[in-house]
């Protein structure tokens, strides 16, 4: 039983969509403020171990996941798919709220870690029961031969919420100023959330249930212990297995690569600027959504195997030369031209093609830096200063093109995805089956990319060795999915 009209099949996808995008809204907030939030909430004594405190915290949310997957997997198999997704919307929006409301830790001290700790994992734990269900949802009213094609905008989701949350950053930071924002004005992309999830559940819960699984129920064939059937028979565990190490491994440590790991080394490794940064991901990201749809579109004429393990592929084979490029770009010392006028006072930048900027009290250069360090005497005055200036990279169109690139990759290991996972499970255990493979995946292996990467550069001093570890998985789970996928015959 299927929406009589195209007009039904839109109206699922749009509730299930919208309410997906502001769940990932929430759950990504927190990363595109990481920098901020370590500051906050974390002690100031040693920036580095507090920003890797927040990572860890960010971390918590993606490991989390596989467990609101069997929760609300399992109680979205026994009750239904859509009174399962109102709930994870609820948990997730009332965390995210919480969130933005928790002092600082100047103000309460450890305890300001421990509720944020507490928080992502409320927020891990809901998103672990969201994803599932919006895709089961969608692809148990698509038609057959269209499941890609309309789960595809499911998988725009993840994207789309990082976008909007890189945009609502952005919004307050114009409005409000660096300063302000810094201070108190980042709770606002927190506190907003409300709102979103609000309307959310209004749109939500008009919904009816999924007509699959709800004939299922009528004729009284719907599982009574979706866990037990899921991962005690080998029928259906070892295509488990398979989707985790054969595809969504690999998917995950791809996806978080290509967007927030992208982030992270243009603002802390190539030390660019935060809001340059976001307004760049911000374009690029809006101009890449559209190819997990054609990706996915793809995937219901051709299978989906190949599509999937060819962006795994290619960011296996192309990250680290596509990062040292980055790198390149960024390196301004060999961009411009410096002389020192009136020594230790004036500092003149001159580009090639006649234009300059001038620094006041500039003196020692390093890489994408200029610090100033000296001395003046006035009489009997002494006084020393340091100030550092970030100079903008050499082609900021080539560092975006490249970042472009990887969302290529991103698009075609996404975009075809939940597809894949709904026909590889019987509708009975469907949502409880595909969830934990999905969120292990992205939640373990590829949520953690951030704080592994981070850790590997901190501890080699080697900005590009925190790609060994997305380079590995990738490969790995190529070479896994190449020899065990089967593709499937009604895609």
């Amino acid at each position: 039983m299927l929406p009589a009209t195209s007009k039904g099949i839109r109206r699922v996808v749009f509730a299930s969509s919208a309410g997906t995008v502001i769940e990932w809204y929430d759950f990504y907030i927190f990363g595109s403020l990481a920098t901020i939030i370590s500051a906050q909430y974390f002690p100031k004594e040693n920036p580095a171990a507090a920003f890797l405190a927040t990572l860890a915290a960010f971390g918590v949310g993606f490991v989390i996941r596989p467990f609101g997957a069997l929760v609300f997997g399992r109680l979205g198999d026994i009750v239904g798919r859509k009174h399962t997704f109102l709930l994870t919307l609820l948990i997730m929006g009332g965390s995210t709220f919480a969130i933005g409301l928790i002092p600082s830790y100047e103000s309460i001290g450890v305890l300001a870690p421990i509720l944020v700790f507490l928080l992502r994992a409320l927020q891990g734990l809901a998103l672990g029961g969201e994803y599932g269900g919006a895709t089961t949802y969608v692809a148990e009213h698509a038609p057959e031969g269209k499941r890609g094609f309309f789960t595809s905008f499911i998988q725009t989701t993840a994207t789309l919420g990082l976008f909007i949350s890189i945009g609502v950053i952005l919004l307050c930071k114009s409005i409000l100023g660096n300063s302000a924002f810094n201070e108190w004005g980042w709770r606002i992309p927190f506190l907003v959330s409300s709102i979103l999830v609000a309307i959310s559940f209004f749109i939500r819960r008009k919904m009816e249930e999924s007509p699959e699984f709800a004939q299922m129920k009528k004729e009284g064939k719907t599982s009574t212990n979706p866990l037990k059937e899921s991962f005690t028979k080998w029928s259906n565990l070892k295509w488990v297995l398979i989707a985790l190490f054969g595809a969504t491994a690999g998917q995950g440590v791809i996806w978080y690569t290509g967007q927030f790991y992208a982030m992270n080394f243009c603002t802390k490794s190539l030390e660019m600027d935060a809001t340059q940064v976001q307004t760049m991901l911000l374009i690029v990201l809006l101009a890449a959504t559209p190819m997990f749809i054609f990706f996915a579109w793809l995937s219901d004429r051709i299978g989906r195997k190949w599509i999937m393990l060819s962006g795994i592929a290619l960011g296996a084979v192309f990250y680290i030369p596509i990062y040292k490029a980055m790198a390149a770009q960024a390196d301004s010392s060999s961009a411009w031209e410096w002389t020192l006028e009136k020594p230790q006072e004036k500092l003149v930048l001159q580009k090639g093609n006649g234009d300059s900027i001038t620094y006041e009290f500039l003196q020692f250069t390093h890489g994408a830096r200029i610090e100033w360090k000296g001395e003046k005497k006035y009489g009997e005055e002494k006084w020393t200063n340091t100030r550092t200036v970030k100079l903008p990279p050499k082609n900021i169109f080539i560092v975006g093109l490249l970042i472009f690139v990887q969302l290529i990759f991103v698009a075609m290991a996404y975009g075809p995805i939940a597809a894949f996972l709904v026909e590889l499970f019987p509708a009975k255990i469907r949502y409880t089956s595909m969830s934990l493979p999905y969120h292990i995946g992205n939640g373990v292996f590829g949520g953690l990319t951030p704080l592994i990467a981070e850790s590997l550069v901190l501890k080699t001093g080697n900005m590009f060795a925190g790609l060994y570890y997305p380079v590995i998985i990738a490969a790995i789970t190529f070479f896994i999915g190449a020899f065990l996928i089967r593709e499937r015959k009604h895609f």
